[in-house]
């Protein structure tokens, strides 16, 4: 919650002492004269988890006690575990020491270390999550209980309500303690269907994590006004008429959602790049029942069997979707380059565009490698030009990328195949060609500019940030490529983007390169969003924020907003005072909603994967050691599936894990690390937890060493 600039400085204040503190006596001591609203101020204090308020009327400030904000993120029968808000170690709490608190609750905890780690108490719960589960339902002794997906690690007695759950199925329940407050039941809320099916598993991870799905009736009504009414004469005033250009879009050929065309041409210094954007805060205005509703979505989510949008059909395919040959309202980036790929000027304007060809990935790389059919080639003749001075153009943009030290990670995506009835009977790894790579460049290039605009102009803004990654993190990571053989003492201490970039040059067209790649990218930072320009390290760019996608990310959305007030003439002064405290939320809630949708995508995945592997249980396949735990290590196979080998499924020795990177057998002096290559059995995969087993190949368990 955002804290008024009094409760700051009561915070503030507080934050200075480490004891108990009598309100009548903090009264005093700050020259309260309002004491209802003084009161009212330390309840919002309590309830953003600053401050614990006794019943006896006495006050302990979190900071000034030392104690630590966390929110609980797993429990089992006797113990939870705690993910403090620093992101520091995670604590451990035994249950009779976590006052009731439930996965999802938000705490404040006294901590202590010994030398089995980090352990705490419960001090305060400041805010319940909303104690829901989702889990798969099983019988015990004739009893049904949750086994559920995550945050808790011990079944859950399901208790006797009206809603009825066969055995096998997903199903939400809500969780509460027995009414003696020594056991966890639950109680049955949702019934989704079989739990071996990954469509249904994808409904229940929806549910599971709180995306909304389902859009308001006042936000639908306003979304089909719209669309029905399309341009008015008078939405083309004071907007530049760029309906005889050659402008095009490419995307995929399953995407509906258009949002950016280009236009490309060379000059006498260069380039000149246009690149055109959905105007969708002209439709979706501040403070709407659509624009509630994007924020409270934050992005869409994709997942390999239907997009939960972050607008509905009548904006996001419809009137905002630059579909070819009609005319739209776009927000437009002009940026001229010298023949270095220098950034020479740039300038932001509204305009209206008609975009000449629909263009596809597929498509475009065809005619750009020369396989294009006569066909193909003829779709594209009109702005064949355009295309020619933007494959040009990527090409300088791209060696300008290399020379100030972007990085260059090898992520590996995974591409679903799926039949009629939506299940996987498909996987392999999602291929990026040059034209992919092509558009990616130039909207990084129009981020770069409006980040620098918003900068230079010192106005509230929301700006794309990866700070630089953390020295422990990154020595961890040395460590792990020694072990397949990478020198990594470069990226050690406080290492530029191109040290990175550098390593992972190196090992470009190895058969590690992809572990390389996964190692570096978990030392990295996590983007987000944030109010401050501090750069994003893994572009190497000083200015950098999301401008490009506004029918997807609630961030482009709103920054469109604070630069069409920009290039509208308002003043500074004049764009603080109405965006300041909407850009500190807006950022906040978009990073966590980001995160969500990520999480959602990647459990969905995981349980894609596991249906298709389902499959091929007793098949063998090849594969490569990608990360090593304790209690065993994962394989990923070519076609991106990855499954786990448990340490119990290995010929007998007593291993011994060496913390980072590899398993060595005492007795037999077999090691698995990570790099090697190893034939693997499928042994099984669970489709309702996402999870893929694997045991060495009785034919060929030895590994590879690379």
């Amino acid at each position: 919650m955002q804290l008024t600039e009094q409760q700051i400085f009561i915070r503030d204040e507080l934050s200075r002492k480490s004891r108990l503190l009598r309100i009548d006596k903090v009264v005093k001591e700050l020259g309260v004269t309002d004491v209802p609203e003084f009161i009212k101020d330390l309840n919002a204090l309590e309830r953003a988890g600053e401050i614990i308020l006794s019943k006896k009327n006495n006050i302990q400030s979190v900071r000034g006690s030392g104690l630590v904000k966390a929110k609980i993120v797993s429990m089992s029968r006797s113990f939870c575990f705690a993910k403090p808000d620093d992101g520091g170690e995670d604590v451990y709490i035994a249950s009779g020491d976590a006052m009731g608190a439930l996965p999802g609750d938000k705490i404040i905890i006294s901590v202590h270390a010994d030398d089995k780690g980090m352990s705490g108490k419960v001090r305060a719960v400041y805010e319940y999550g909303d104690r829901t589960a989702v889990g798969t339902v099983k019988r015990f002794h004739g009893k049904p209980e949750l086994y559920a997906d995550a945050f808790y690690h011990a079944p859950i007695e399901i208790a006797k309500n009206k809603i009825d759950a066969h055995e096998g199925e997903k199903v939400l329940a809500k969780i509460k303690y027995s009414p003696d407050g020594r056991k966890l039941t639950c109680n049955l809320i949702k019934v989704y269907g079989e739990a071996e099916c990954a469509r249904v598993c994808a409904d229940a991870i929806i549910d599971a994590l709180g995306i909304p799905h389902e859009f308001s009736e006042e936000a639908l009504s306003e979304a089909k006004r719209i669309n029905e009414a399309g341009i008015a004469s008078d939405d083309l005033n004071n907007r530049a008429d760029l309906r005889d250009w050659n402008i095009f879009t490419i995307d995929g050929a399953d995407a509906k959602d258009l949002d950016d065309a280009i236009f490309v041409r060379r000059t006498k210094e260069g380039f000149e790049l246009s690149v055109h954007i959905a105007d969708v805060s002209h439709y979706v205005t501040d403070g709407s029942p659509l624009d509630r509703e994007a924020l409270s979505r934050g992005t869409s989510v994709y997942f390999a069997d239907r997009v939960i949008p972050m607008y509905p059909v009548d904006i996001s395919n419809g009137i905002c979707s630059l579909n070819a040959h009609t005319d739209k309202l776009t927000f437009s980036a002009f940026m001229t380059y010298d023949s270095q790929g220098n950034m020479l000027d740039y300038r932001f304007e509204k305009s209206v565009i008609n975009s000449k060809v629909r263009g596809v990935y597929s498509e475009v790389n065809a005619i750009l490698d020369g396989s294009a059919s006569a066909e193909i080639a003829d779709k594209y003749a009109c702005v064949r030009c355009a295309l020619d001075d933007a494959l040009a153009l990527y090409k300088i943009l791209d060696e300008a990328a290399d020379r100030r030290g972007n990085v260059h990670f090898s992520s590996t995506e995974s591409q679903f195949v799926l039949d009629e009835n939506g299940v996987c009977i498909g996987l392999k790894e999602r291929e990026s060609g040059t034209a992919e790579k092509m558009i990616e460049q130039f909207m990084i290039a129009a981020n770069t500019a409006a980040s620098r605009l918003a900068r230079k102009a010192k106005i509230s803004f929301i700006y794309r940030v990866h700070e630089s990654p953390d020295p422990e993190s990154l020595q961890r990571a040395a460590m792990l490529l020694r072990v397949v053989g990478v020198d990594a003492r470069r990226i050690c201490g406080s290492p530029k983007p191109a040290d990175i970039d550098r390593v992972l040059c190196e090992v470009k067209g190895k058969p590690y390169e992809e572990i390389v790649s996964n190692v570096l990218l978990r030392a990295m930072a996590k983007a987000r969003y944030d109010t401050e320009p501090l750069g994003h390290y893994g572009l190497a760019l000083m200015d950098y924020s999301h401008f490009t996608s506004p029918i997807r990310r609630y961030p482009d959305t709103f920054i469109h907003r604070v630069l069409s007030e920009l290039v509208g003439g308002k003043t500074q002064y004049a764009i603080t005072k109405r965006f300041y405290g909407k850009a500190l939320d807006a950022a906040a809630l978009s990073s966590e909603y980001e995160v969500r949708a990520v999480t959602a995508e990647r459990r969905t995945e995981d349980c894609y994967m596991a249906e298709y592997m389902a499959k091929f249980i007793g098949e063998d396949f090849d594969g490569t050691i990608s990360h090593v735990v304790d209690s065993g290590f994962f394989v990923r196979l070519s076609n991106s599936a990855e499954g786990m080998v448990h340490l119990d499924d290995l010929p007998y020795d007593e291993y011994e894990y060496d913390g980072f990177a590899s398993l060595r057998g005492r007795l037999g002096g077999k090691t698995y690390r990570v790099g090697d290559r190893l034939r693997i059995r499928v042994a099984a995969a669970r489709i309702a937890t996402g999870k893929v087993s694997f045991v060495p190949a009785e034919s060929g368990d030895e590994a590879e060493q690379y």
